[in-house]
Formats: C-alpha cells, sequence, structure tokens
C-alpha cells in the first residue's frame, strides 16, 4: 500500500528497505499494489480533489519505480537521499585506469566493427566489468556506506552503459 506521507523517499513509498540489493520481484508487486489503489480510472467518480491526488500519486509511482529499478538511477538516488550530489554535468574526472580501459574498448570496437566472434567476447568483457562495477556499487552503499566512492562507481557505470549500447549497435548490424 501506498504511503503518500513517504513521497520523499521512494524506499518508504513501495515500503522496502533502503538499499542499493533491492528485491526487484517485491520491488514490482509493491508498484502494482500502488497501481492498481491510485489509478486515475479507480477515481474517476471522485471530487475532482480526489482525481487531482489520484493522478499525483500515480505519478510518483511512476517516477519512483523507474528510479529503483535502474540500477544507475538506483544508486545516484541513494547518494542524493545522504547529500551527495553526482554533479554529472559538471564532474566528469575519472580514474586514469579507467579512461584507459574506455580507450583500449573504444579501439577494439572501431578496429574488429567487422568481426562479430571478437566483438562478441568484447560484450563478454563490457558486461563483466559491468558486473564488478555494480558489486563495488553495493559494496560502498549497502556495506560501507561511501556514498562519495559510490558516486564515483556510478558515474564510471554511466560510461560503461553508454558503451555497451554502442557495442550492441553493431552487433545487432551483424543479425
Amino acid at each position: 500500500m501506498a504511503n503518500p506521507s513517504a513521497s520523499d523517499d521512494y524506499f518508504r513509498f513501495f515500503g522496502l528497505k533502503q538499499q542499493f540489493n533491492i528485491d526487484l520481484p517485491a520491488l514490482d508487486q509493491a508498484y502494482l499494489a500502488v497501481q492498481k489503489e491510485v489509478h486515475p480510472d479507480r477515481h474517476a467518480r471522485g471530487s475532482d480533489a480526489e482525481q487531482r491526488l489520484a493522478m499525483q500519486m500515480a505519478t510518483l509511482a511512476n517516477t519512483a519505480f523507474q528510479t529503483l529499478k535502474n540500477p544507475i538511477q538506483r544508486g545516484l538516488y541513494i547518494c542524493q537521499l545522504h547529500g551527495v550530489d553526482a554533479k554529472l554535468e559538471t564532474n566528469t574526472a575519472m580514474p586514469t585506469a579507467f579512461l584507459m580501459k574506455q580507450m583500449e574498448w573504444r579501439e577494439n570496437l572501431d578496429e574488429q566493427a567487422a568481426d562479430l566472434p571478437s566483438l562478441e567476447a568484447l560484450m563478454i568483457e563490457v558486461e563483466e566489468a559491468k558486473e564488478e562495477t555494480l558489486a563495488e556499487i553495493a559494496q560502498a552503499i549497502d556495506g560501507a556506506k561511501k556514498y562519495q566512492r559510490a558516486v564515483e562507481l556510478l558515474r564510471g557505470l554511466l560510461f560503461i552503459d553508454k558503451f555497451a549500447v554502442e557495442l550492441d549497435d553493431t552487433i545487432a548490424a551483424f543479425i
């Protein structure tokens, strides 16, 4: 059941524990329960105020669900709740080793664009890097409560995700 007074915390809104590693089926279940409760059609015969509130709650539920469902958005949101802003627009500093890995991946993508087995091997490497980064983020948030470190890792994960999409598009061109 939705807790309208918890609209300042998406986790509380859905009755979930605030953590990076969340139970996604429980999130899905909570979202569906809230949507069933606040869906505007259910309040079509209500007063204007009731209809407005239902629409606001449905919109909040959608926003909260999309934020918590996506690991990057969920991580950034948790950090924000703890006063750490990622400053994604202005802070693009990354460790040298990470930047070198990104350059290596890009070179491999350019050089092997016509070699499907090489591209698939590169995708496995990128997916492994993503999984390792997600595990580090979970440790930084859920374990160590080091939100500044989590933000740094999340910025890196944004780069990894963007590259993975480009790589996936290149692989899809073969199919």
